[in-house]
């Protein structure tokens, strides 16, 4: 349904915190000019832990009437309240999402069997084609690809964003869901590896700031064309790895501050990056030619 480059969108704020919609606007017309392949909207990258519900649901609404059915719009709606994740997912339903991404329940460790019964108690109560996120990183909590197997069997679950950096799993998801199930990248850094292996795009937190660079990279990697995701690639790997020297999205919203795409707010328990950190990632960015 999805590939190349989907951006996991950041939520422009004030500096008091409140959503900053006409930054929102830019940035959504920044990706449609260059060549975003769908914007994933309010997940993790987009503070989702700190929106409220209304907060939440309207962010989706304003980002679909944007983008205005010019690239798809898939909405992050996880929580580890799986009666929150229902209620999120049909709010992104009726705001008009073409899907919906939906990270494991984080904090209170449910058992693969939890994992299992969570996802596909959502998936069948809303009627949206939706992928499951894993990112134990965060969440403490490890989708096994034997239950991403399990779910990929509910008709409106339809692929997996997979973070681990294992580029292992994505042979044996494969191997266990087959060629239709759709796969994600949730690793910049593994990105084009991973779909030079087989999977369909990467849900990015670099194309934040490299839209067209990201896009021209997967689209190379999706053709199987080594030498030139590499020669991409390589100039993007210093914002690949340097966009986390503190947690997400901590660096990348500074990174489009000093783009002046974005006012420098974010929400606490986020605080803006470090003085310490500032010519690490202003450095990545005139590596990728991002900052002169």
């Amino acid at each position: 349904m999805f590939q190349g480059s989907m951006v996991a969108l950041v939520t422009p704020m004030q500096q008091d915190g409140s959503i900053d919609t006409d930054a929102l606007q830019r940035l959504v017309e920044f990706h449609i000019e260059n060549g975003t392949d769908a914007i994933v909207v309010v997940g993790t990258t987009g503070e989702s832990a700190t929106l409220d519900f209304d907060e939440h649901c309207q962010v989706i609404r304003q980002v679909v009437e944007m983008v205005a059915g010019r690239v798809p719009v898939i909405a992050g709606t996880g929580a580890n309240s799986t009666t929150e994740a229902i209620q999120l997912t049909q709010c992104a339903k009726e705001g008009g999402a073409d899907a919906c991404l939906l990270v494991t329940p984080y904090y209170n460790k449910p058992t693969q069997e939890g994992l299992y019964l969570h996802h596909k108690a959502v998936a069948e109560a809303v009627d949206i084609p939706q992928i499951l996120y894993n990112v134990p990183g965060r969440t403490a909590c490890d989708m096994q690809p034997e239950t991403i197997a399990r779910l990929a069997k509910v008709a409106n679950i339809v692929g997996v964003k997979e973070a681990t950096g294992d580029l292992k799993r994505v042979t044996r998801i494969q191997e266990l869901c087959g060629k239709d199930f759709e796969l994600y990248s949730g690793d910049d850094a593994t990105a084009m590896e991973f779909m030079l292996m087989g999977g369909h795009g990467v849900i990015s937190v670099t194309a934040n700031v490299a839209p067209k660079d990201m896009h021209e990279m997967c689209m190379a990697a999706l053709a199987g064309d080594r030498d030139k995701a590499s020669a991409i690639n390589n100039r993007l790997m210093a914002l690949h790895n340097d966009l986390f020297v503190e947690a997400n999205p901590i660096p990348v919203k500074w990174a489009l501050y000093e783009m002046g795409m974005i006012p420098a707010g974010i929400r606490l328990p986020l605080t803006f990056l470090s003085q310490g950190c500032h010519a690490k990632v202003r450095a990545a960015l005139v590596q990728a030619s991002v900052l002169a």
